[in-house]
């Protein structure tokens, strides 16, 4: 559940605004609905959202194949024409996706990923659904 959401909409921004690279981000839950977003169109984030819920749950199936793995994913890298997509853990049942150009630099963008989660970690969480509903 998303406490505070004035100050969690002012740290995407500090995220985009540190890699100036960064084109949209988007905040979702496990099941692909989009919590909160940054730059871009809406229905954009809520697409790159539902799909994000695929790549988890696909990232999630592969890491449970290694061995003394515990199944989680924790952060998948795209590289695409054009830009990189990062889809990173974040809190229980949460996710932070951030598409960005091609000139992005790559460790810079995980950091900062990284950090953002820390200090947010606990406004990311999406508590499970039921029938459509939150428990």
């Amino acid at each position: 559940m998303i406490q505070q959401r004035a100050n969690f909409d002012w740290m995407l921004k500090e995220l985009a605004d540190g890699v100036p690279q960064v084109q949209q981000i988007v905040v979702l839950s496990a099941d692909g609905l989009r919590i909160a977003r940054h730059g871009g169109d809406p229905d954009a984030a809520d697409r790159l959202a539902a799909a994000c819920a695929g790549l988890q749950s696909l990232a999630g199936a592969v890491a449970a194949e290694i061995p003394y793995s515990e199944g989680k994913m924790r952060l998948v890298v795209i590289e695409v024409d054009g830009g990189l997509f990062y889809l990173m853990a974040a809190g229980t049942g949460a996710y932070l996706a951030v598409l960005a150009d091609d000139t992005v630099d790559a460790g810079l963008m995980g950091t900062r990923m990284r950090d953002l989660v820390i200090r947010i970690g606990a406004h990311l969480t999406s508590p499970p659904r039921h029938d459509g509903q939150t428990v």
